[in-house]
């Protein structure tokens, strides 16, 4: 495993910026906050309000931060729970490689291929704008792409064991991104994306 993998080129051919750092944690790591985080963390389904029907996911999701923010998307609200010890050590994980500050992170958990997230960006109103999203993947592997907004052009890779990858500037305005389904796969997948949210917002 190279833990050292070159985070300097951009992924994307431009109207953002895209550095995928490659696995930062080692295996024994990796496992470790993989079962501490399955076995922690209150895993509720997804509440959205989709063509004025309110629908619950199997995917399970969960909201961290340092205050009670109310984080706002899809017709629904949820509150950031406290951050437990496992988190603050994975938010400085991903605040050391980044030298970026984070005040929240959203927990999404797969639990197999089956799952997935549709085209979307990750620009709420209570998100600092223009912030760094860094996102975290634990588990099984999966396939992660982009999609330029006007373009249409795609750009897609392979979201490794303990990988970060970094979303920046104007990518949530020009891009939108997914985890497409696939029959491929059949183990679970814990995402965490750390975030900027808004102070004023609280």
């Amino acid at each position: 495993m190279d833990l050292f993998t070159d985070s300097t080129t951009n992924l994307l051919p431009g109207d953002g910026v895209v550095h995928y750092h490659g696995p930062i944690l080692k295996q024994a790591d990796e496992r470790r906050f993989f079962d501490g985080l399955m076995e922690e963390v209150p895993w509720a389904g997804d509440e959205l309000v989709m063509f004025g029907k309110r629908i619950v996911t199997n995917r399970k999701v969960a909201w961290f931060g340092d205050g009670g923010f109310l984080y706002r998307y899809s017709g629904t609200e949820k509150t950031a729970i406290p951050w437990t010890p496992l988190l603050r050590e994975l938010k400085q994980r991903a605040e050391d490689r980044t030298a970026e500050v984070f005040n929240s992170c959203l927990l999404n958990l797969y639990h197999d291929g089956g799952e997935g997230m549709g085209w979307h960006s990750d620009d709420e109103p209570t998100l600092e704008e223009d912030s760094s999203i860094a996102s975290l993947s634990l588990g099984v592997e999966r396939k992660f792409s982009f999609k330029h907004r006007e373009t249409k052009e795609t750009v897609s890779l392979q979201l490794e064991r303990g990988s970060l990858l970094v979303m920046k500037g104007e990518t949530q305005r020009h891009w939108l991104h997914s985890l497409p389904k696939t029959k491929k796969v059949d183990q679970p997948r814990i995402n965490l994306t750390f975030r900027r949210f808004q102070v004023s917002s609280v």
